[in-house]
């Protein structure tokens, strides 16, 4: 409900552009992995898709309850999420959590090997890179105490992904705002929140900056699979997420 405290001036409108899943994107990417990557190439519902992979179903058979727990697993790779983890965020045993996990790895191989491999080569350099060679040092995966260690291989395992979304995002920032300034249009980028931009623009001038929008963040980065976004407008912001 705080959103509907931003609110537009008198003839002006919020637009709103969330990058659709850019972590599980990039981590398609980044990994190489054949599967994950055929799936958005396709236009697959990934969490329904890879529920379908985990339990060994057809996709029309996938329950909601099936896809809630394979988008916590999608999303708990990407945050280097283990099976206590996952056991506590699903409120289920360890036992099934691992068993979940090993499954998502048997289904996109690619990850799991491409999550080893940082893992192993941040403890011999100790850091971890984004796509665009920023680095985030993680002095914990030397530490003697075994949490910190661990703390310290999630952190090597997220950083690829979640860096390199704030990689995106900071280029498509730079992007939006020249577009908006090079089309002599009166919208102005207004903040980031995440995976979202908002800009805020006279309401003759929404479906331009719609476009504009769509078109830069979509194009800021070129991965092997489509980076797309969904955009929205309204007079305050809670409107403006559609």
């Amino acid at each position: 409900q705080l959103r509907k405290m931003f609110v537009a001036p008198a003839g002006r409108v919020l637009v709103d552009a969330d990058y659709s899943q850019i972590e599980l994107r990039i981590l398609a990417h980044i990994t190489g992995d054949e599967h994950m990557q055929q799936a958005f190439l396709n236009g697959a519902d990934i969490h329904r898709s890879t529920a379908a992979k985990i339990y060994h179903i057809p996709e029309s058979e996938v329950t909601p309850q099936l896809r809630s727990r394979a988008k916590a697993v999608n999303f708990g790779i990407v945050y280097g999420q283990q099976a206590y983890g996952l056991s506590q965020s699903l409120h289920i045993s360890m036992a099934e959590a691992r068993d979940m996990i090993d499954r998502y790895y048997e289904a996109y191989p690619g990850v799991r090997t491409f999550l080893d491999n940082v893992v192993a080569r941040a403890k011999q350099t100790g850091y971890a890179e984004t796509m665009y060679g920023r680095r985030r040092h993680i002095p914990e995966l030397k530490a003697k105490n075994p949490q910190l260690r661990g703390f310290g291989e999630r952190t090597a395992m997220n950083h690829p992904m979640q860096g390199t979304a704030a990689d995106i995002m900071k280029l498509a920032m730079v992007r939006v705002h020249d577009r908006l300034r090079r089309e002599g249009l009166r919208g102005r980028l207004l903040m980031q929140v995440h995976d979202e931009l908002i800009v805020e623009c006279p309401e003759e001038e929404r479906e331009q900056v719609e476009r504009v929008l769509t078109e830069e963040m979509e194009h800021a980065a070129e991965l092997s699979v489509p980076l797309t976004t969904d955009v929205h407008w309204g007079r305050n912001w809670l409107e403006a997420k559609g």
